[in-house]
């Protein structure tokens, strides 16, 4: 393969990486919309959307896989393919995650009233999107200097989620009868928790591909 195909290559991979990116960024907008608003199709519209993520994450990684085969590239290109195999890794994780948030909603059932902290979980959910599109940004600038400023938002969400978990362990506390709501909402907020770590572990990435040194921000 010429050189120039060869870039052509890597030009596609990068866009389709971004593009899975999107997809996921959606689906946690969605998730987050149909907890805190109580819309069970827009639960199950997230919930079934799962699986286009799981499909393009295979597609990477096959297409990822065959260049390192056949083209056997080396530094500044291999770091590009590893780092689209091994992030593409982390958006699918961040996909099930948003998955699981819609399912949490499904769990509580039609009758179950809020626990006085769906604002909280509303704010939380768009920090946790904006940190995980300003990565992919970041991706495709190639800024490793914004991307180590992002990843530092991290801790700012985890401050958020604790606080609100401690909300819902009062409701809990105050009323028992709400123990079992109480643990979807807890879970959420663990899923939340959970997608902004992978949204810092791309910025790790982002500071691989540009650097090639494996750092933990």
């Amino acid at each position: 393969m010429l050189r120039t195909q060869f870039e052509e290559e890597l030009n596609k991979l990068h866009n389709q990486f971004y593009s899975m990116g999107t997809l996921v960024s959606g689906q946690l907008n969605k998730a987050i919309r149909a907890f805190v608003s109580r819309d069970p199709e827009l639960a199950q519209d997230v919930i079934d959307g799962d699986h286009a993520i799981n499909e393009q994450e295979v597609k990477l990684e096959t297409k990822s896989f065959e260049m390192i085969a056949l083209q056997q590239p080396v530094s500044g290109d291999l770091r590009t393919v590893i780092t689209v195999l091994k992030a593409s890794s982390d958006l699918e994780r961040m996909g099930d995650h948003a998955a699981s948030i819609a399912k949490d909603l499904l769990n509580l059932g039609e009758d179950s009233e809020g626990l006085g902290v769906e604002n909280d979980i509303a704010h939380i959910g768009e920090k946790v999107k904006e940190l995980v599109d300003s990565a992919l940004n970041a991706y495709i600038q190639n800024d490793d200097s914004r991307a180590t400023q992002i990843a530092q938002q991290d801790d700012a969400i985890d401050k958020m989620v604790e606080e609100t978990q401690e909300k819902v362990l009062r409701a809990m506390t105050e009323n028992p009868e709400r123990v079992t709501d109480g643990k979807e909402y807890l879970m959420t907020l663990m899923h939340l928790e959970r997608i902004g770590d992978f949204g810092r572990n791309l910025c790790e990435w982002v500071v691989y591909l540009k650097s090639g040194e494996l750092v933990e921000l």
